[in-house]
């Protein structure tokens, strides 16, 4: 696997990631689709059975 941010992203679709924005809040869930924006799909988050879109630009990290 290449180091660049979106070969990282598709490695890690279907796995749990913990996601930290830039605001220092963070969401726990599996990891169902991006974009060239790094805009991130997560499933099954820590709130429970819901998805939530998380804009490319507030992310500061991915952690698997």
């Amino acid at each position: 696997m290449s180091g660049r941010p979106l070969d990282v992203l598709e490695a890690s679709l279907e796995e749990t990631v913990t996601v930290v924005l830039k605001d220092g809040g963070e969401h726990i869930g599996v990891l169902t689709g991006y974009d060239q924006h790094m805009n991130l799909v997560l499933e099954n988050t820590e709130a429970g059975e819901d998805t939530i879109v998380i804009r490319g630009d507030n992310v500061v990290t991915i952690n698997p």
